[in-house]
């Protein structure tokens, strides 16, 4: 990769961190989880439409790059994780510092204290089938043969699934940890693990893809 392709390929992940911060302030401002989890929609929606880029959609498409090219992929997936995360934190901050946050503290908080105590096994699991219903809503909208309903209708369908089942999506946490004040090395160590469980779930598919063709 050149510096000019990492520079936009950074550029395009913090604009997803700011989507996905955005989002993320509806969903916690809005009491009923149904309206919030198809409103946090909006994030995925304008990353796709606009091109940005979030580690979640990218991740799954690791497995199906050459032999030759996994290295710079895995340099576009560092970018895009380091650029969604400082895009993240920088929505939660500014949120932090408005009246905004007298608001959603107590729900950030809440989010967060559940998350945090929740065993390592667990936070796997829920990240992993997070990761497949991202690659799914990723994969959907790119296969135009679908039809423009269908692949508008994949987007938020996976969204609200994966927010009304309580799966993991690190990205998204990224920001609740932001705009609750709780990060620490331990809440590095969830993230960290989350996402690790939204690879192995955004890989599921493509690989599944390779043996059954």
């Amino acid at each position: 990769m050149t510096l000019s392709q990492c520079g936009k390929t950074f550029l395009n992940a913090l604009l997803s961190g700011l989507a996905i911060g955005i989002a993320g302030t509806v969903y916690l401002a809005v009491p009923n989880a149904n309206l919030g989890s198809f409103l946090f929609a909006f994030a995925l929606m304008t990353i796709l439409c606009y091109g940005f880029k979030l580690y979640t959609g990218a991740i799954g498409y690791l497995v199906t790059q050459k032999w030759k090219d996994v290295p710079a992929y895995l340099l576009t997936l560092f970018l895009i994780w380091t650029g969604n995360l400082i895009g993240c934190y920088a929505v939660g901050f500014l949120i932090r510092n408005s009246r905004t946050n007298n608001k959603l503290c107590e729900r950030a908080a809440s989010v967060c204290a559940e998350k945090l105590a929740d065993t390592p096994c667990s936070l796997l699991i829920l990240s992993f089938f997070c990761g497949i219903l991202m690659y799914l809503a990723v994969e959907s909208f790119r296969r135009k043969e679908l039809g423009d309903i269908f692949r508008f209708a994949a987007v938020f369908l996976c969204v609200a699934i994966f927010i009304l089942s309580g799966f993991e999506h690190c990205i998204a946490n990224m920001y609740y940890f932001s705009v609750a004040g709780v990060w620490s090395v331990n809440t590095l160590l969830a993230v960290l693990l989350m996402t690790l469980g939204n690879s192995l779930g955004g890989w599921l598919v493509p690989l599944a893809d390779k043996l059954r063709n």
